[in-house]
């Protein structure tokens, strides 16, 4: 079993380095419980089933698992909301590597930083680029996304 830990940033566009490396992903849910969450993504030409669970703090158990794109794109089909589009960005700082999601689509506009961590109390050094914490908010979460896309809050 993983154990999830990680915070998450919205990002000043205007002051982020060049990735050293990104990849285009689609998440599609397949249910988006408080208490679980189950997501198949395809990044780039790679695919993956994950069920997370509850959020406890900043962390949560994660399983993750490789299955076919071909399965993928199937199981993508049977998603309770609308696909979230991101262009991720690997940006390393500090030798940590940050991702930094650009939303596309429905959710276009919305830029997030996330890091994972080894433990809940590990301190980290923030980048200049990094701007308000939302590690906890429920609406920056990707499932929440899925069904409140970032282009229709108010």
């Amino acid at each position: 079993m993983a154990l999830e830990i990680e915070r998450k940033f919205l990002v000043n566009e205007q002051l982020l380095p060049q990735a050293s490396q990104k990849i285009n992903m689609m998440q599609a849910y397949l249910q988006t419980d408080p208490e679980r969450t189950i997501r198949v993504r395809i990044a780039d030409d790679q695919a993956y089933l994950t069920i997370k669970g509850k959020m406890v703090g900043i962390a949560r158990k994660e399983f993750e698992y490789p299955i076919p794109v071909k399965d993928a794109r199937e199981l993508a089909k049977l998603a309770v909301h609308s696909p979230i589009e991101k262009v991720r960005h690997y940006i390393v700082v500090d030798g940590r590597t940050w991702e930094v999601d650009f939303f596309e689509g429905i959710n276009g506009g919305l830029v997030l930083a996330e890091i994972e961590l080894s433990s809940e109390d590990e301190e980290i050094s923030l980048p200049e680029w990094v701007r308000e914490e939302v590690t906890g908010q429920v609406q920056y979460h990707n499932s929440y996304l899925a069904q409140h896309p970032y282009t229709k809050w108010k």
